[in-house]
C-alpha cells in the first residue's frame, strides 16, 4: 500500500519543520549573543520584551520566505500549484486542530504561571511562554496531519 504526501500535508510538515529550525536558531543566536556574556540578563523583563518582539518579525519574515520558495520548488517538482480552495473538510480540520493547538498553549500557560506560584526564577516562566507557543503550533500541525489522513 503506496502512502502519497499531497500537498497540503507537505505545506504542514514545512510549517512545523520550520517552526523547530526557525526557533532553534533564534534561541541559540539570543543565547550566544547576549546570555552567554551577561547571564544576568535571564532575570530582566526587558530582554526578554525585546526578545519577544524581535521574534515574531523574524519568524514572520522567515516562514513567508520559506513559503514562497516551497512554492516553486513544488511548481518545478510536480508541475502542480499551490491550491488555495479550501472546502468544508478543510475547515473541520483547521477548527479541530486549532481546538488541540489552544489546549496545548493553555496547558503550557497554566505552567508557566505555576513556575511564578512555586516562586521559580522569571526566566523559566519566559521561556514556557516561548515554548507553549512553538508546541501548540506544532500540535496544531500534527493535529492536521492526523486528520487529513484518518479523517474528521
Amino acid at each position: 500500500m503506496e502512502t502519497r504526501i499531497y500537498t497540503k500535508e507537505r505545506e504542514i510538515l514545512i510549517t512545523i519543520i520550520s517552526i523547530i529550525v526557525l526557533s532553534g536558531l533564534y534561541a541559540w543566536y539570543v543565547y550566544n549573543r547576549y546570555i552567554v556574556a551577561n547571564p544576568e540578563l535571564l532575570n530582566d523583563f526587558h530582554f526578554w520584551g525585546k526578545a519577544f518582539i524581535l521574534m515574531i518579525p523574524v519568524m514572520i519574515v522567515a516562514l513567508i520566505f520559506i513559503f514562497i520558495v516551497f512554492a516553486i520548488i513544488n511548481k518545478i517538482i510536480t508541475n502542480e500549484d499551490i491550491s488555495t480552495m479550501t472546502d468544508e473538510m478543510d475547515h473541520l480540520i483547521e477548527l479541530k486542530s486549532l481546538r488541540i493547538s489552544r489546549w496545548v498553549y493553555s496547558g503550557c500557560f497554566v505552567l508557566a504561571m505555576g513556575s511564578q506560584a512555586i516562586r521559580m526564577e522569571p526566566w523559566v516562566m519566559f521561556v514556557l511562554l516561548i515554548a507553549s507557543g512553538f508546541l501548540g503550533g506544532i500540535a496544531e500541525g500534527i493535529a492536521k496531519i492526523y486528520y487529513y489522513r484518518k479523517g474528521v
